[in-house]
């Protein structure tokens, strides 16, 4: 999925054969000409009304001006596929989340936790990411296939944010199912998912209620830290650390996997990268462009707008396509569809978001990546597929479930 891409006639058959588009299936995003489809969108319908009554937006440049006009654009009705009208007092994914906040309140909220992931803020985790990096590392084979996502990409950052959040010491296979099944509720009904979901709040309630008497660590911190006038109540805080928890596992861990992947996929560009250590900060900003992680969020017009010349009525729920902007032509040049370490993004790719709700641990997510492929080159600067990847089916993440690979390839 993350390691094709280049356009063709897939995209034209796909329109003139006359199939309506549901952003709301799952299966979409995982069809083998889905980067057709989006260029097709993108040269052909930028703006277009879905079978599921949405609007998907392909081109980058209407991204980013969404994103970056949160008065006319806003957050509050909903920023998931499949909850468009779910509201931020709805409970489960609608439970008490940045991510459904607007102005002024949003900032007020991220002001909270902002310092914590700054570049200058995270820097000094490098180290204890190279250890947690090269312990995983440590413990895998070099001889024979591994599934590359179980045994690195899942655990190497569910340890970093748990560590980070003041979690250490918990299960970690047992985190990475809780956060599992918190993405599969973005896609409802979520069935056994629900089970996972509701102990993971119950896990994160209990180490609210621990640590707001003795304001320790993250949960302690945002307890006891005034937004405005007033401190968080429970469930803010039980929200601001589900989205954090979930957040700075399940982006980072596609980024390391698809990473992989492009990278074994694209060979040349695995030995560019293996000789030249200088190219990993542009490595790392292509792999967020070429895997983008997060496949789309939402936002509602409360006016009437118009986007590349399409009128929008107030009301309308616009997906925004990061995908499909992060292969933009218009900006990325002829050469979007092409995997190349030595690109520089300018301006930058959408992976992580932009304007206010732009990624808090998009640092982190930086950091993280760059330690794991420079440990990973050093041991292993030639690495190979053994297998066919399979895929999360979501409309949220873009993420291997399964990623065989032979690291002494």
């Amino acid at each position: 999925m993350v390691g094709t891409g280049e356009s063709g006639g897939a995209g034209e058959r796909w329109i003139e054969d006359g199939p309506e588009l549901a952003l709301g299936v799952p299966g979409f995003y995982l069809r083998p000409d889905y980067h057709e489809v989006l260029s097709w969108l993108r040269r052909n319908e930028p703006v277009f009304p879905t079978a599921d009554g949405m609007v998907a937006v392909s081109r980058y440049e209407d991204v980013r001006d969404i994103s970056r006009d949160p008065e006319r654009f806003v957050s509050g009705r909903g920023v998931l596929i499949n909850d468009p009208l779910r509201d931020v007092g709805s409970g489960g994914l609608g439970a008490f989340s940045i991510l459904h906040l607007d102005p002024p309140v949003h900032a007020a909220y991220r002001s909270v936790v902002n310092r914590l992931f700054t570049p200058r803020s995270v820097a000094p985790l490098e180290e204890r990411i190279r250890e947690v990096v090269r312990g995983a590392l440590d413990a895998v084979p070099d001889d024979e296939p591994l599934d590359l996502v179980d045994l690195l990409a899942a655990p190497i950052p569910i340890a970093v944010i748990a560590e980070l959040l003041g979690m250490d010491g918990t299960d970690g296979e047992q985190l990475r199912r809780w956060s599992d099944a918190t993405i599969e509720t973005a896609d409802g009904p979520p069935g056994g998912s629900a089970d996972g979901m509701g102990e993971l709040l119950g896990f994160l309630a209990d180490r609210v209620r621990s640590s707001a008497s003795d304001g320790e660590g993250l949960a302690g911190m945002l307890a006891t830290t005034p937004v405005g006038d007033r401190l968080l109540d429970e469930g803010e805080v039980i929200g601001f650390l589900l989205t954090l928890l979930v957040a700075g596992n399940e982006t980072t861990r596609t980024l390391l996997s698809g990473g992989v992947e492009a990278l074994a996929r694209h060979p040349d560009q695995q030995m560019a990268l293996a000789a030249d250590r200088s190219l990993l900060a542009p490595a790392v900003e292509e792999m967020l462009r070429w895997v983008t992680p997060i496949q789309a969020f939402g936002r509602t017009a409360v006016v009437d707008v118009e986007l590349a010349g399409t009128p929008v009525a107030a009301g309308t729920f616009l997906v925004m396509l990061y995908a499909s902007a992060n292969r933009d032509e218009a900006v990325f040049g002829p050469d979007a569809g092409r995997f190349d370490v030595r690109r520089r993004t300018t301006p930058p790719q959408l992976a992580f978001g932009f304007g206010e709700h732009s990624c808090l641990g998009a640092s982190l997510a930086r950091l993280e990546a760059r330690v794991f492929f420079e440990e990973l080159l050093a041991r292993h600067p030639r690495f190979t597929l053994a297998g066919a990847p399979t895929y999360t089916a979501s409309t949220l993440v873009n993420g291997a479930r399964t990623l065989p690979v032979l690291l002494g390839g």
